[in-house]
């Protein structure tokens, strides 16, 4: 008995004595307090993330939940990484994001960038997850050598079959696309309905991009005045026939050809041809055309009209040959996003028809908690060579059924957003919000 007291003593001192030894951590007590590095980091907080889905429909409550092992911040002045998510269309019909992972303060300088490919069909929760399972990838780097690390898994999912390589594509890149919507609405003295279709096939390669569509509108509504006038009914139509080819020449230049067929009771147009070879080129690689591009482009080439009524200029037909120049640049950045197009377009039997349109469109953080947006279009316009002789009668000046006489047009929007409290992110409580 005496013996064993004392190797348990013996086993005590031992235990303690690697407790308080350098190299010997698996000695150690885990309900003892941690050695000086360990407390260090121990106390060190979870990396805290500011998620910016940039022009992107995002479910943020769901990347709170499902990327847990992060702190979220609601500001990026607040974040040691930013996550910045961009997205564009492919040509299978589904979108491509970027996921630009970006260090700030101790971590800057260390950026990565992940991509994900949502399939044309991909659900929203599809997409959410789809998502999530970027930005995990691209904040592995950031957690691995932080407490929080330890406790990730690494998953890898094989495809299907097995197979790694790319496989036969039996639809040739080829990608249909289909919609139908309806919408009425109304009530004792109006009603209306207005109904969208439209088809379209694309086929999207590395040299040559093709599309064509086809899209119809039609809209009646029923106005009851009363005091035994009739009812006013607006009938209004509209046809689109589109097709484009573009081949890419080099990072930075692309030539193509633009057709079109439409119809419109508004414009008092029943049939406009359009044929227009263009060229364009980018500043930027086209390769970065998620984050940033400009590009200024030239067409030329002519158009032909058929009026429903004869226009002012006493014709119901007439060919035109037109030429266009488009300068446009796109930035999606960790300050926000930034769009705008300047276009002239002129026709060269006539250079008094022309019409000049700029566009802008504007998503700024300014500070901490402080952003300001605009959008805003303004057009000169000299080119209505399509009004009608006969002008436009009250119920069609008063529900927008013919385009009317003007020089000009605009529409502007601006506001701001200022928030401030609590920077984190972290708790999702979704109760009683479909009651407000």
């Amino acid at each position: 008995m005496l013996v064993s007291r004392r190797a348990c003593a013996a086993i005590a001192v031992l235990v303690l004595a690697g407790s308080f030894s350098a190299d010997a951590h698996t000695f150690q007590d885990p309900r003892a307090a941690p050695p000086a590095e360990a407390a260090q980091a121990g106390s060190r907080q979870a990396v805290k993330v500011f998620i910016d889905c940039l022009n992107v429909s995002c479910d943020s409550n769901f990347f709170t939940t499902e990327i847990s092992f992060v702190d979220h911040v609601r500001d990026r002045k607040d974040a040691d990484v930013h996550v910045l998510i961009t997205s564009e269309g492919t040509g299978g019909g589904g979108e491509k994001y970027t996921v630009s992972v970006i260090g700030l303060g101790a971590y800057a300088g260390v950026d990565h960038l992940v991509n994900y490919i949502s399939r044309p069909a991909e659900t929203p929760d599809e997409l959410r997850r789809g998502l999530a399972g970027a930005i995990k990838v691209g904040l592995v780097h950031y957690v691995s050598d932080r407490p929080e690390g330890s406790r990730l898994r690494i998953t890898y999912e094989k495809p299907e079959g097995g197979v790694t390589a790319t496989s036969e594509d039996p639809w040739d890149h080829w990608y249909l696309r289909s919609s139908l919507s309806v919408y009425t609405n109304g009530e004792r003295l109006t009603n209306s309905t207005e109904i969208y279709g439209s088809v379209g096939a694309s086929r999207v390669t590395d040299p040559l991009k093709i599309d064509v569509s086809a899209n119809v509108s039609y809209g009646r509504g029923r106005y009851t005045v009363g005091d035994g006038e009739p009812d006013i009914i607006n009938i209004s139509r509209t046809v689109n026939l589109n097709g484009m080819a573009v081949f890419s020449l080099t990072p930075r230049w692309s030539a193509g050809l633009r057709a079109s067929a439409s119809r419109s009771t508004y414009y008092n147009q029943r049939l406009v041809l359009r044929a227009t070879p263009a060229i364009e080129y980018n500043i930027y690689p086209y390769s970065e055309s998620t984050r940033r591009q400009f590009t200024f482009n030239y067409s030329a080439g002519f158009r032909h009209f058929r009026y429903d009524e004869e226009t002012i200029f006493e014709r119901t037909e007439e060919t035109r040959p037109v030429q266009s120049f488009l300068a446009s640049g796109t930035f999606k950045q960790p300050w926000g996003s930034f769009y705008t197009s300047f276009e002239a377009t002129q026709y060269l039997n006539d250079f008094a028809k022309n019409r000049l349109v700029l566009y802008s469109s504007t998503n700024v953080r300014l500070f901490k908690g402080f952003s300001v947006r605009f959008f805003g279009d303004i057009e000169r316009i000299r080119d209505q060579i399509y009004l009608s002789k006969g002008g436009a009668s009250i119920d069609q000046i008063l529900l927008r059924r013919r385009q009317l006489a003007t020089s000009y047009s605009y529409y502007m929007s601006f506001g701001f957003t200022y928030s401030f409290g609590s920077i984190h992110n972290n708790i999702v409580n979704t109760r009683f919000e479909s009651s407000y």
